[in-house]
């Protein structure tokens, strides 16, 4: 079971196999099939380690800024809460996991959703949070899995579902599709953007630097050079004592500070290569299970896809949705109850794809709002779900992206009402929708 779940939730194993499979199934010769799968397993693996440094190098920077400011509270993490999970309901986890992506393929195959999610961990985290909802709901073993493993294929079908316009929209074609389970925030960011009717003109790419500031075009200098104020700046309220004690080993905090900060850009610099990497290899490879499989099928892929549609709102995405998240903060403090702190990690991630939709649609004001909203929206929605959580609410963390929030609740709220038998008839009546052919009806009608 254990080695399931490795494999599973493994994104650059995951989606090698496809793409075997879809070079297979299209006939390539052995070059090209050995040379696509094996480009598109090492582009995912240089994304996965891009991220990697990014993490690294956000977590220092969020155990400053609590000293900084003094506060305490609830993290959203999805590793911390997901470890805590898989402690108890590690095998319930893994077979909804299995199962769920079997449902999602069924759904892409017989309905007009034709969205296949291949970001392997977000299915993990989605598929551990739902056995911990469905055992709160009081379902036996059998149930459960059914019952979740449908929930999960449901979710991951309708997430890039949502998304898919705004993709359009981004990209220019509608051969790839976002699989990341913060679809709500990005959606709102979108929308929110659209009241500024933005454009080409007034894109975050199209800042207009005076001529001495020229090197801010390169959005590598603007990264490194604007997250170096950022970690400075809250590395001195923080304090030498603390950071070198706890944080650098020993290290000048200044120093430690720099690297971090340097650290991240290239974080982002690895993510921007493995994207050209894979989207090279993966779009083309999935025609063969589009043609075979699932006809015109989507791969819906992890969240960096997008960035290098716009770097700048990146970086602008993560700001506006870090302050996002300070806001929130401090009306929680004001109204009492618990207190979501802006964890530095999701608010990236998140953040920066809501920085991309919302400057797709709206440009520089856009972005930032729209990364706004989402940093709101990514703050309080852990404050509704931890109830539903059972003893796992209790805990010092919790899920931090939209979608989980969202689906979270959802299902949740239905079993604190009328346990399984809500759960169920729910499952029911959205595949059912799910299955109507609107597109047909709608060309009827013209």
């Amino acid at each position: 079971m254990q080695t399931l779940i490795d494999i599973l939730s493994q994104p650059a194993i995951l989606v090698a196999l496809i793409a075997l499979i879809g070079l297979m199934a299209q006939k390539k010769n052995m070059s090209d099939t050995v040379k696509g799968t094996t480009k598109t397993f090492v582009g995912f693996l240089v994304i996965s380690a891009g991220a990697g440094i990014l993490e690294s190098a956000l977590v220092p920077f969020g155990a400053m800024f609590e000293q900084a400011f003094n506060v305490t509270g609830v993290v959203p993490n999805n590793e911390a809460i997901v470890a805590l999970a898989l402690s108890e309901y590690g095998t319930n986890t893994a077979l909804i996991m299995f199962f769920g992506m079997v449902v999602n393929i069924l759904i892409a195959r017989f309905t007009r959703f034709k969205y296949i999610f291949l970001t392997g961990h977000h299915t993990l985290y989605l598929a551990a949070m739902l056995a911990v909802i469905m055992a709160v709901a009081g379902f036996d073993t059998i149930g459960l899995i059914a019952a979740g493993s449908v929930a999960l294929g449901i979710v991951m079908t309708l997430s890039p579902a949502i998304l898919q316009p705004f993709m359009r929209q981004l990209t220019g074609n509608d051969n790839v599709a976002l699989g990341h389970f913060s679809a709500v925030g990005y959606a709102a960011s979108a929308l929110v953007g659209k009241l500024f009717k933005g454009s080409k003109e007034n894109s975050t790419e199209n800042i207009n630097f005076p001529k001495g500031l020229g090197f801010l075009r390169d959005s590598t200098v603007s990264i490194a050079l604007t997250m170096v104020v950022m970690y400075v700046i809250v590395a001195l309220f923080a304090g030498p004592t603390y950071i070198e004690a706890e944080l650098s080993g020993g290290t000048n905090f200044l120093v430690f500070s720099l690297i971090q900060a340097g650290s991240f850009a290239a974080g982002v610099f690895i993510i921007l290569s493995g994207v050209r990497l894979v989207l090279s290899e993966i779009v083309p490879a999935f025609k063969g299970i589009s043609t075979k499989l699932v006809p015109n099928a989507k791969p819906a892929l992890d969240v960096p896809i997008i960035y290098p549609y716009a770097p700048n709102a990146v970086l602008i995405g993560f700001f506006a949705s870090f302050l996002g998240g300070i806001f929130s903060m401090v009306i929680m403090i004001f109204t009492g109850g618990v207190i979501i702190l802006p964890g530095v990690v999701p608010h990236f991630f998140t953040g920066a794809a809501a920085g991309v939709f919302g400057n797709a649609t709206g440009g520089f004001k856009g972005s930032v709002v729209g990364s706004f909203v989402n940093g709101v929206i990514i703050s309080f929605l852990p404050v509704f779900l931890m109830p539903v959580l059972g003893d796992l609410g209790f805990a010092n963390t919790t899920f931090s992206d939209a979608d989980f929030g969202v689906s979270g609740i959802f299902f949740g709220s239905l079993a604190n009402y009328a346990g399984p038998i809500a759960i169920t008839i729910s499952l029911i009546v959205i595949l059912a929708l799910m299955a109507i052919p609107v597109k047909k009806k709608k060309a009827e009608t013209k």
